[in-house]
């Protein structure tokens, strides 16, 4: 339901304030819109999600011989025993019911035609075939279904190409909060609107971060544009609780074509239908690393694959589907081939170039099960949260799941909480008296080059102290210099975005630098953890 422009400026109450528009966010906005008033915050289309990059699918436990302990224990082993075993049983053992809404909602999975049973794929770290598909393009297909159902709902408010600034707290009534204070609460956020650059006040009772992850601090990501890590660097602000922001996921396997902004993935399902890695010279090296081989879960494969790059030379490896059966590779992964095709590879004939690239984040703001935070009546779920569920490294396709049953328990609790939740009127509208338009763009765009190369060369898929030590004092520097500009501009979603890419860089190098050990996604020379090469 679109919103009036000519009441863009006046301050919105509403029941349930939802920022972000992938599946976490439109999931928890259909439940909560049967008991209240919804507003979502898109920052872009409602389509240009995360949600719909996911190329592989949804785990979960449809058939034997598969069983919740095989998939609580792939997933507990791939996070390398750092989840929360708790959260990992209860997000397992309630992906059926999450996957029945899903279906309900509209959303088609593969099915085999001779049984009809769901055709599962099996992805790296996974003991048995249980990811549920729409071809290669399942998140594409969840992403429509949810927004067609989302825009048909009466209660839900859709703004498209707006951009939240600041949750609101405490701080803006002009108490002085700090990490310690107890109680802070949420009462709603600043918006942006991108197509006027005016900015307006929504008041919620209860608030939901549905924000995506952080892929654009790296030069490669197969993320979309709008993963700049937004709701995290707001909850920091805000002085919320943060965790486990060293364990930043690289895909293993992003087609290596450098125009490509952001990185095609080449989805893991592919090396679980039978594609295997090699060196550009055509040999196989999966084997030194793990018994798995090529599907080893996805740090192992990405520290492999970076190792060999480096010792070899090599720009990128290969990803060689060319013994398998063409008909069948074409029919499951459509998209991967019609990609391909268009930059001259036909990968039933030709091995794929690739190369690891930023993809997800495991850590970020801190919730409980229910999707609570540690600021009152503020909810995070989606890859923005830090729920338990991955530990040290995700187990592919989990994450879509994640987002389903944490926003299923957060809108639960929710639509409780919200019905004692009064709204805090007494919040000022946005002021911007004594900010001036900045018309020098290279202020901004030169820190982001600047935050990009530090991250990618100093804080990637292999770390050290030395790395992050330089990373952090450069940093330094660029948090400064952006602060304030930020202080004296008036406000664009690019100085906002470098603000919060930059908040959110100096939690990774932080985190990292604190964990003096190697641990799944964070692997550093200084600590060895095995045999593996740096």
């Amino acid at each position: 339901m679109a919103l009036d422009p000519v009441h863009l400026m006046e301050r919105k109450r509403v029941d349930f304030l939802v920022l972000g528009s992938g599946i976490a966010g439109l999931s928890f906005a259909l439940k909560a819109a049967d008991h209240g008033t919804v507003c979502i915050v898109s920052k872009d289309r409602p389509l240009e999600t995360a949600t719909r990059y996911a190329q592989g699918g949804i785990a979960a436990v449809m058939y034997d011989p598969d069983s919740y302990d095989k998939h609580i224990a792939d997933t507990l082993s791939a996070g390398d025993d750092m989840n929360d075993p708790e959260v990992v049983r209860m997000t397992i053992v309630e992906a059926p019911d999450r996957i029945r809404e899903l279906i309900d909602w509209g959303v088609r999975f593969d099915k085999d035609k001779s049984t009809g049973l769901y055709d599962l794929a099996r992805e790296g770290g996974h003991s048995e075939y249980r990811v549920l598909h729409h071809k290669d393009k399942t998140g594409l297909e969840i992403q429509e279904a949810l927004v067609r159902r989302v825009e048909a709902h009466p209660n839900i408010e859709l703004l498209d190409s707006h951009f939240a600034i600041d949750i609101l707290t405490q701080h803006h009534l002009g108490e002085y909060i700090t990490r310690r204070t107890k109680g802070i609460t949420c009462y709603g956020a600043y918006i942006l609107n991108k197509r006027s650059n005016e900015i307006f006040t929504v008041l919620a009772r209860t608030t939901m971060m549905a924000t995506g992850g952080i892929g654009m601090v790296y030069n490669t990501s197969t993320n979309p544009a709008v993963a700049t890590g937004d709701g995290v660097a707001m909850v920091y602000r805000a002085k919320g609780l943060i965790e486990k922001m060293e364990f930043v996921q690289f895909h293993p396997t992003s087609l290596y074509h450098p125009p490509d902004k952001p990185s095609f993935l080449i989805t893991e399902a592919l090396r679980g239908f039978g594609a295997v890695l090699k060196t550009l010279d055509g040999k196989e090296f999966m084997q030194k690393y793990d018994p798995r081989e090529s599907l080893a879960p996805r740090d192992i494969v990405a520290r492999a694959i970076d190792n060999e790059m480096k010792v070899r030379g090599d720009d990128h490896v290969l990803l060689d589907a060319t013994h398998l059966d063409a008909t069948d590779l074409i029919f499951h992964f459509p998209t991967i081939y019609g990609k391909c095709l268009s930059i001259g590879i036909d990968f039933t004939r030709d091995p794929i170039p690739v190369v690891p690239a930023a993809h997800y984040l495991c850590g970020g703001i801190k919730t409980d099960t229910r999707g609570r935070t540690s600021i009152q009546n503020l909810y995070a779920s989606g890859e923005c949260a830090s729920t338990g569920l991955h530990g040290a490294n995700r187990l592919a396709s989990n994450s879509l799941l994640e987002s389903l049953v944490f926003s299923h328990h957060a809108a639960t609790d929710a639509i409780e909480r919200a019905k004692n939740t009064p709204w805090c009127l007494d919040i000022p509208d946005w002021d911007a008296e004594g900010t001036v338009l900045n018309e020098e763009m290279v202020l901004i765009t030169q820190s982001l080059k600047e935050l990009r190369s530090i991250m990618s060369n100093y804080v990637g898929i292999v770390r050290s102290n030395l790395r992050l030590q330089r990373a952090h004092d450069r940093l330094e520097i660029l948090v400064r210099e952006t602060e304030d500009l930020y202080e004296k501009s008036v406000v664009t979603t690019e100085i906002c975005e470098l603000r919060n890419m930059l908040n959110v860089a100096h939690l990774i190098v932080k985190m990292a630098y604190e964990r003096k050990e190697s641990r799944g996604l964070h692997f550093s020379i200084d600590y060895p953890k095995t045999a593996e090469s740096n």
